[in-house]
């Protein structure tokens, strides 16, 4: 969309409180990770700069990894305005009953959703780390070298009956169906 998404307006509020208002509920310690920290002051959470400029999504991930006081990390992209905590929360309680490093839904075949995932943050913030210093600039690139536990297709959708989790916003037509749901889930709400 050539601007920064996660301050782009959708339904009277920028795209990053969609996101922060439907995660809320999971965790107290939800930040922002960004490469222009000052533009997210007027949040009210933690908002931390990007590590490595430059770095694209893999960046973002490694800074959010590196920031981390928690054991886990749910990393979700500012403008998936329908992330689903439902999603998030069973790869949380997959990550502590296995033992396993990402829980990272899939929405097909061969799809997977590296920004609406759980990782172990000790594990992954080195793996990441590596990816980045040996030039690797694929999101997914380095879960080879992790234990990896993909949440399938049928369970993102018992998760996520209406199928907007994974949706994000790249084009203004993105923009228009998600403002399109948004107000639908508001009139459906008040009645």
């Amino acid at each position: 969309m050539g601007v920064d998404k996660g301050l782009t307006f959708c339904c009277d509020l920028p795209m990053v409180c969609h996101v922060i208002n439907r995660l809320a509920g999971l965790s107290d310690s939800i930040c922002i990770v960004t490469n222009e920290a000052e533009k997210y002051s007027f949040s009210g959470i933690k908002v931390f700069s990007d590590v490595f400029q430059g770095k694209g999504s893999l960046g973002g991930l490694y800074s959010a990894l590196y920031y981390a006081e928690t054991e886990y990390v749910a990393v979700i992209a500012c403008d998936m305005v329908f992330a689903n905590p439902a999603i998030i929360w069973e790869g949380l309680q997959r990550l502590k009953s296995t033992g396993l490093d990402v829980a990272i839904p899939k929405s097909g075949q061969q799809y997977h959703e590296p920004l609406h995932a759980l990782y172990r943050t000790k594990t992954c913030r080195q793996a990441v780390l590596d990816s980045i210093n040996q030039g690797q600039r694929r999101l997914i690139g380095w879960l080879s070298s992790v234990r990896v536990d993909e949440i399938d297709e049928s369970t993102c959708q018992r998760l996520d009956p209406s199928g907007m989790a994974f949706f994000n916003i790249n084009t203004p037509e993105d923009k228009a169906i998600a403002e399109a749901y948004l107000a639908e889930q508001q009139k459906s709400s008040f009645n």
